[in-house]
């Protein structure tokens, strides 16, 4: 009876034991950059399905314009043709990163950096 007891007392303390383990977060990594095939014309990411491809203020190409959705990219990997910093607020690590692309409908336009799982540094700039 003694010797249950003590068995019962190990399994507990063991089943406890990996259960706080199990709790624990594991450390974040950085996400894998965008790539290239083509020597940097295209760049492929990895992004979210679905996401809004947002058109240009005006006809310059360079001004990304947050209210004007003109399609959506549902393909994971995309390509995109560079990238834009010092926009509009988009959030994320890079806060006002915007990546210029072709969305599924062929409208150019750009996506949000938080759409894109990769990470977007190696994309050539604008």
């Amino acid at each position: 009876m003694r010797m249950r007891r003590r068995l019962g007392a190990v399994l507990a303390a063991a089943a406890l034991t990996m259960g706080i383990g199990a709790v624990v977060a594991p450390a974040a990594h950085a996400a894998p950059g965008c790539w290239t095939n083509d020597g940097g014309i295209k760049w492929y990411c990895n992004n979210v399905s679905g996401a809004p491809v947002y058109g240009t203020i005006g006809n310059n190409h360079l001004y990304p314009d947050p209210t004007k959705v003109v399609g959506h990219m549902y393909s994971n990997p995309s390509w995109f043709y560079c990238k834009l910093d010092g926009q509009d607020w988009v959030g994320g690590p890079h806060p006002t990163r915007w990546l210029m692309t072709v969305a599924d409908n062929g409208k150019l336009g750009f996506m949000k950096d938080t759409a894109i799982y990769s990470e977007t540094d190696p994309v050539r700039n604008c």
